[in-house]
């Protein structure tokens, strides 16, 4: 059996604005209707794997992972929640060890969910080809053909023929990210492959693995499985265990140290949609190689992607430049220095700018709500709350509220009173009363919330009852 694993922990810095540690990149619509980490999950339906598949991300992502899931129609895949981010090798040892609770010789096929790949029909014969392999008691990654003198890849250097394999190969070393002179050699010498971030391994194989090279990591995560709490449908780790692993990378970890490690050269389309020169190259363009998404208007422009979430943008006389607009934030880069965002994201962050890591539009599990305006003691936010979703029960010290429905109907709590509250009606929520809002109908709810007090925080919320037990 196979037994896909999607690892949906990325943060996706070099994509900001659009992709915040709120609402990451493999949870955008980047490229067309469906996000990354959707067309990930369809990819293993699409060829063929009947193994529903293991999911693994950052617990404040769950309601938003189990969405888009249920979007795309998988309805059965296991959701394992990281309390903490401890990158890849201990995220694809905690698939390993609940897959081996049932299975410890099914073979995993480790996947991150912000690749873009084509070709189905060459990405299942290497993964045949890989599975063969892996047969072997081998971890096999897939290593990618380069068609370019890419530099904001790792490398893989084909070694020699295993035995038995028509097209799996010894690993003779990984490469760091090379400079532009040497990429250009790799690509020359038909021996370096580009390192796709893939593995295919038994369960049992992985986690031996990782116990000979990173005992740490496999003690703290087999800990952290043990005690998982199933609720609401998530895998929650154990925190305290999972914390006390390290955070290293599973190349670093167990690929550049196993014996056993090997790779299937591939002949499929694959990019690491990680930077927005990558978007750019896969989106297409018009006869000036500009490349738009949103509400743009260009002139005399040349190979640029200008991408505006709402607002009017428009380019005149410029060429290569990236341009994303969102409504709190403009970003505008050359395209060769596209990988360099995450520096002045980085500065933000320093600063204790918001707009580094939080969206205007924040997500919950009964909907989202986003910033309108907000002034001195007063805030004006647009709440949007899905059918048979509701708020939790709270109050709070320091603001009162005044709801104004907009679209739907809404059941509103106030402390012993319950309300219906239609389209084009209004309900007032004084300061420290108990309240809460419910959508009992089959239409979305929108309300406009106007906030006034001293203080305007997401801290100010004493929560008495929430259904998503938060």
């Amino acid at each position: 059996m196979i037994v896909p694993v999607v690892l949906s922990g990325g943060a996706g810095t070099r994509l900001w604005p659009v992709s915040r540690k709120s609402y990451p990149k493999q949870f955008c619509a980047l490229l067309g209707k469906d996000t990354p980490f959707q067309e990930t999950v369809q990819r293993t339906k699409t060829l063929g794997l009947e193994a529903e598949p293991i999911v693994v991300g950052n617990r404040e992502h769950r309601f938003i992972m189990a969405e888009q899931l249920r979007q795309v129609g998988v309805e059965a895949a296991s959701i394992i929640l990281e309390p903490v981010a401890r990158n890849s090798a201990a995220a694809m040892a905690a698939a390993a060890f609940w897959q081996a609770r049932y299975d410890e010789e099914a073979i995993l096929w480790f996947m991150p969910a912000d690749a873009a790949i084509e070709n189905h029909a060459a990405l299942k014969e290497a993964l045949d080809q890989a599975c063969e392999a892996a047969r072997q008691d081998y971890i096999v990654t897939f290593g990618i053909r380069p068609t370019r003198a890419e530099t904001g890849y790792g490398y893989i250097q084909q070694g020699h023929l295993l035995e038995g394999q028509e097209n799996a190969y010894h690993i003779a070393r990984f490469l760091e990210k090379p400079d532009a002179e040497r990429a250009a050699q790799f690509v020359q010498d038909g021996q370096h492959l580009w390192n796709s971030g893939m593995f295919v391994a038994r369960a049992r194989v992985f986690l031996e693995e990782l116990k000979k090279y990173e005992p740490t990591i496999h003690e703290a995560v087999s800990r952290a499985v043990q005690k998982t709490d199933c609720d609401l449908g998530f895998v929650q780790l154990d925190g305290d265990a999972f914390s006390r692993a390290p955070s290293i990378s599973v190349d670093y970890a167990v690929a550049e140290r196993t014996d056993r490690a090997a790779v299937v050269p591939s002949g499929f389309s694959w990019m690491d949609v990680g930077s927005w020169d990558a978007v750019w190259e896969l989106t297409p363009k018009d006869e000036n190689g500009n490349a738009v998404r949103g509400n743009v208007f260009l002139d005399r422009a040349r190979n640029c992607y200008v991408n505006s979430d709402g607002v009017v943008a428009t380019v005149t006389g410029v060429d290569d430049l990236i341009i994303i607009v969102t409504g709190d934030a403009v970003m505008v880069s050359h395209r060769e220095q596209a990988q360099d965002i995450r520096h002045m994201v980085a500065r933000l962050r320093d600063e204790g700018r918001p707009e580094a890591e939080q969206h205007v539009r924040m997500y919950r599990p009964w909907g989202f709500y986003e910033s309108l305006i907000r002034g001195d003691r007063f805030q004006v936010k647009r709440i949007h709350v899905s059918p048979g979703e509701k708020l939790s029960l709270q109050k709070h010290f320091h603001r009162a509220e005044h709801w104004v429905v907009v679209a739907g109907t809404a059941l509103v709590t106030r402390d012993d009173e319950e309300i219906t509250v239609r389209e084009n009606e209004s309900v007032y929520l004084p300061l420290g009363c108990v309240h809460r809002l419910e959508n009992p109908g089959r239409i979305p709810v929108t309300l406009i919330e106007v906030q006034s007090g001293p203080y305007l925080g997401e801290d100010d919320i004493v929560r008495l009852d929430d259904v998503y037990k938060r």
